[in-house]
């Protein structure tokens, strides 16, 4: 039965559009059901109307031309039900509708189940016979679990679509995906498409291998080109550290990885070509068998570059293609390469249907601030070409075919930031105090050297709040020396002086990977990450702090953060490391300081550990994605319960004011890094609780301090102690966007909402 459900899932799936999708729906299910009539009625939510779609059994003529109210009929109250009805005789039900134009008076038994996907009711799946009967357990089973893999099919079909205009575009449609990169694009779309086919080239012998060869290498050493030619057309958009993802890339090309296989099958005997093809799909393979979710977004980077080179060998210049003026970049699985392709001046936002937002297309877009939207589920880029779209990158949503009313809202939060951000300019080189004179730090979280140090003086920043550690490690193919990571971290702390840098020791694990250790988990969030990874690897921690504290040698601004602490043993653990590597350097002759230690505060367990920690360490550090995401259980980088995800939860507002008592009560200063904190109508909401420092991204730091230039600390307090009193999260969140509103903070995040 499984095998059966594969096929059909899979044949709908691939079907070129609604009407041959539902046929082959209907008629799979009448074929194996062994039934009389098989149906299935699709909901139209603008007009409150079932329309049949597709049928085996009913009169042919009635399909597409037959509809039923929202009430009507067995079928409409399997939708308003939202459960299957199973009857002997349709025809005796209280709610049977007779449709003559159907002719299924000759059936009586009735079988319909709900076709629901992210609670939207799409439609109605009905089976019949011509026998007084009920369909037995194994049938309605049977029944209920395609209707569940069927709804994630069907979702795409867009059935205002066609029963409006027949397949005409011109609908407004949505589809929900996770946000990586926040802001607002408003543009066209263009979708990137490979324009050669790897998995078509046949396996064929060639009787002149070192001519295959000696193509094979002009073409690696043409993609390689122009893979450093990219990295210098982005190099001054973002950091070194992100266009070193291009190094990566042409290092994959060597002898010593793809290139060397390549050039070996090759040798075999076999055309260029072929040799290419057989080795990447057979990466591409390897990688997607993988769950690590890091590991299968390796195959779109291989296959990429696979198909660059194929390219090449068959002297197919890239295409000039002509970009909208205002360009939202969209594709099946969108990759850096891909990104750095599309003028900088025209590329407005980015929609990959598949990624996540630690990909390092994410990492480049994030650096460039392109409103990014990645895992966008049951979006079919090849019928969307130059279609208009608005990219939400703070909700996750692609709005394609905006109604007018939507466009204007949008076009209007546009408007809404842009001017804002020329009011914003104002605040640079101004305190961030509140109006009765309560002073807040305001700090920065990184994860590579910023272009312009001096730039981060004028916004106010006093200092880098979070630098993750981790990125100099995610762009390599291998482990940076000690030498190679001082360096680094040397420039990042010179930078700022004389304003302190807090280093997260390598945070990797969960959506965090490294493609040179591997870590493979049911469940990474959960598993192996942070400091659990390097307590296990003294090496690899103790090189990394040997590092940091060598940076500090003269400019003696590090302060050193151990992230995922669950326990107390964890951080005497690290303590004890770090004494070990400061001892050891004294030995060696650096003049070095021992630097504070910090903890980060993003594991429930650690909220309720608060007093304990605190007495061990110098400072605390309040994570607020992942303590949010931990307190509420939901994976924020998973499209299905994203939208549960959010900090303004009554549960986590708790926790973070019951941290700061904890800290308080102790002497030990404690922070807030993360979204929430470069979120301003939540900032309002820390700094009522007591926090004085917030960490955020350069791009919100503006915004944040405004907020704070607005609000009295004793009115902060009075929103504070209402919102507390609230149990709903978007409750809390519209009042705090109506509070601030009359403030004149309205904003620069999304139509209607604060910044």
């Amino acid at each position: 039965m499984l095998e059966t459900l594969r096929r059909i899932i899979q044949e709908v799936n691939v079907a070129a559009d609604i009407t041959i999708g539902m046929e082959l729906m209907v008629s799979r299910i009448q074929e194996t059901m062994q039934t009389d009539v098989a149906s299935v009625y699709l909901f139209d939510s603008k007009e409150g109307r079932y329309h049949l779609m597709a049928s085996e059994g009913l009169n042919a003529d009635a399909v597409g031309q037959v509809t039923l109210g929202f009430t009507e009929g067995l079928v409409g109250q399997v939708g308003i039900r939202e459960e299957p009805i199973n009857v002997e005789n349709a025809t005796k039900h209280p709610k049977y509708h007779y449709l003559k134009e159907t002719g299924e008076e000759r059936y009586l038994s009735f079988l319909g189940v709900p076709v629901i996907h992210y609670r939207k009711l799409l439609g109605v799946l009905v089976v019949q016979q011509r026998q007084a009967r009920k369909f037995d357990e194994s049938e309605e089973a049977f029944l209920i679990t395609l209707s569940a893999q069927l709804a994630g099919v069907m979702a795409p079909f867009e059935v205002n679509s066609y029963v409006h205009h027949s397949g005409i575009d011109g609908q407004e449609r949505r589809y929900r995906g996770v946000a990586a990169v926040p802001g607002i694009g408003v543009g066209h779309i263009a979708v990137f498409y490979p324009s050669a086919d790897l998995m078509a080239i046949p396996l064929k012998k060639s009787a002149e291998p070192q001519v295959e060869v000696a193509r094979m290498r002009v073409a690696l050493d043409a993609v390689k080109q122009d893979m450093q030619s990219l990295a210098r057309k982005l190099v001054s958009s973002i950091g070194q550290e992100e266009s070193d993802l291009f190094e990566v890339y042409v290092r994959m090309l060597d002898d010593s990885a793809l290139g060397g296989e390549i050039i070996a099958h090759i040798e075999l005997g076999y055309w260029a070509e072929s040799s290419l093809a057989f080795v990447i799909k057979q990466h591409i393979q390897n990688f997607e068998l993988i769950e690590d979710a890091y590991f299968r977004e390796r195959a779109a980077d291989v296959k990429d570059l696979g198909l660059r080179v194929l390219s090449q060998l068959e002297r197919k210049t890239q295409r000039q293609r002509q970009y909208p003026e205002r360009t939202v970049l969209l594709g099946e699985e969108i990759t850096a390469t891909m990104l750095a392709e599309v003028p900088r001046d025209k590329l407005v936002a980015v929609v990959s249907v598949k990624g996540s937002v630690n990909a390092h297309m994410s990492i480049v877009a994030r650096s460039m601030g392109i409103p990014t939207v990645v895992g966008v589920m049951n979006l079919r880029p090849s019928k969307l070409e130059s279609e208009p779209v608005v990219v939400d990158g703070y909700s996750g949503e692609v709005i394609v075919h905006p109604n007018a009313t939507v466009l204007k809202e949008y076009q209007r939060a546009l408007t809404q930031e842009q001017d804002r951000e020329a009011d914003l300019q104002s605040m640079r080189g101004q305190p961030s105090i509140t109006t009765d004179g309560v002073a807040i730090e305001l700090a920065v979280n990184t994860g590579m050297v910023p272009e312009s140090p001096d730039r981060l003086g004028e916004l106010g920043a006093c200092g880098v709040g979070l630098y993750r550690s981790e990125v100099p490690f995610m762009v390599r193919d291998r482990f940076p020396s000690e030498e190679e990571q001082a360096a680094i971290y040397r420039e990042h702390l010179s930078a700022f002086l004389p304003h302190t840098v807090t280093m997260r020791t390598l945070d990797i694990g969960g959506d965090k990977r490294l493609p040179y250790f591997p870590i493979y988990e049911d469940n990474p969030f959960l598993g192996w990450r942070g400091i659990r990874v390097t307590l296990d690897h003294p090496e690899i921690l103790l090189v990394q702090l040997r590092a940091m504290l060598k940076a500090s040698v003269g400019n003696n601004n590090l302060r050193i953060l151990l992230p995922m602490i669950s326990t107390v043993f964890e951080v005497e653990e690290a303590l004890r490391f770090i004494h070990q590597a400061y001892m050891e350097l004294r030995e060696e002759g650096c003049n070095i300081v021992m630097p504070p230690v910090g903890v980060m505060l993003e594991v429930p367990a650690a909220i309720y550990q608060t007093r304990e920690l605190a007495s061990r360490v110098d400072f605390l550090a309040v994570g607020s994605n992942d303590l949010a995401q931990y307190l509420l259980a939901v994976d924020r980088n998973n499209p299905r319960v994203a939208e549960l995800y959010t900090t303004y939860h009554p549960a986590v507002l708790r926790a973070l004011k019951a941290v700061q008592e904890e800290a308080a009560s102790v002497g030990t200063p404690v922070s807030v890094c993360g979204e929430m904190a470069g979120d301003p109508a939540a900032a309002i909401l820390l700094i009522a609780m007591g926090y004085t420092r917030l960490s955020m991204n350069v791009s919100s730091l503006l915004k944040v301090k405004s907020a704070i230039r607005h609000v009295s600390m004793s009115d902060a307090k009075s929103l504070l102690s209402t919102v507390l009193r609230m149990d709903n999260a978007q409750v809390i969140h519209s009042y705090l966007n109506l509070t601030l509103a009359k403030r004149g903070l309205v904003g620069l995040y999304r139509p209607g909402t604060v910044f």
